[in-house]
């Protein structure tokens, strides 16, 4: 599978009734070890025991000609099960309305309990075309 937006993601930016404003809004990463399913909307759609870690609200957002970019982030102390997804999504205080945005295959990593840094490609986290 290769990294992609979600398809009910790409819904949710371009106006879905749960509109996802990827500047204004809380959005967050999580390492995820399930595997991906096009059909997943929410996080509540997740296996909750592969869920790995989850951050807080990203830094910096821009949004420039089509183009999502945000700071780097670390996770602190992250410690459970290899894994291979980071999900980009949309917290709204509640797991069932929080909409999957995006979804990056990584190389299977198994934490610590050592604090991981996650750097964004220098050309953003996605584009819309």
């Amino acid at each position: 599978m290769a990294s992609q937006l979600y398809p009910q993601g790409a819904a949710h930016l371009i106006g879905k009734s749960t509109k996802v404003d990827m500047i204004a809004d809380d959005i967050r990463i999580l390492f995820y070890s399930g595997s991906y399913n096009g059909a997943h909307e929410f996080h509540s759609d997740l296996t909750g025991g592969s869920i790995i870690a989850t951050s807080g609200n990203l830094a910096g957002k821009t949004s420039t000609n089509g183009v999502f970019d945000a700071n780097d982030i670390t996770l602190t102390a992250v410690t459970g099960s290899a894994f291979t997804h980071v999900i980009l999504y949309k917290w709204t205080g509640t797991s069932a309305t929080s909409p999957l945005v995006a979804i990056f295959d990584v190389a299977s990593f198994t934490p610590s309990g050592a604090d991981v840094n996650v750097v964004f490609h220098a050309s953003g986290l996605f584009s819309i075309a």
